[in-house]
C-alpha cells in the first residue's frame, strides 16, 4: 500500500512562513489527488486546506487562499504546501492526503501529520 511520508512543520511566528512536504511511495496505481487536510486543537474532524489533481490547478479552502500555496511533482508523487502569512488559527496538525484511483474504487491514504503552531 502507498504510504505518506511528511516533513517540516514547527513553530512559527505570526506573519511568518512555512513549508510542509509530502512523498508518496511507489503506487501500482494513478495518484489522482494530492492535498492536505488539518485538525485544529480540540477539533474533532480534518479541515481541507487544498488539493492539486494530476492535471489541472490546486483548489483552496477560503480560510488559506491567498496565503497557502500548493505545488506538486506528478512524476516524483510529491506535494508541498508553502504557508505564508501564518496566523494562530492556522496551529493544527497537518495531514497528506492521497486519493489513489484503484481499478474499481478511490482509495484514500493519510501520512502521519505533523505540528505546525503559530504563537508569539
Amino acid at each position: 500500500q502507498v504510504q505518506l511520508v511528511e516533513s517540516g512543520g514547527g513553530s512559527v511566528q505570526p506573519g511568518g512562513s512555512l513549508t510542509l512536504s509530502c512523498a508518496a511511495s511507489k503506487s501500482e496505481y494513478p495518484i489522482a489527488v494530492m492535498g492536505w487536510h488539518r485538525q485544529a486543537p480540540g477539533e474533532d474532524q480534518r479541515e481541507l486546506v487544498g488539493r492539486a489533481p494530476i492535471i489541472g490547478d490546486p483548489r483552496y479552502s477560503d480560510s488559506v487562499k491567498g496565503r497557502f500555496t500548493i505545488s506538486r511533482d506528478t512524476a516524483k508523487n510529491t506535494v508541498h504546501l508553502q504557508m505564508n502569512d501564518l496566523q494562530p488559527e492556522d496551529t493544527a496538525v497537518y495531514y497528506c492526503e492521497a486519493l489513489i484511483q484503484q481499478a474499481t474504487d478511490y482509495l484514500t491514504v493519510w501520512g502521519q501529520g505533523t505540528q505546525v503552531t503559530v504563537s508569539s
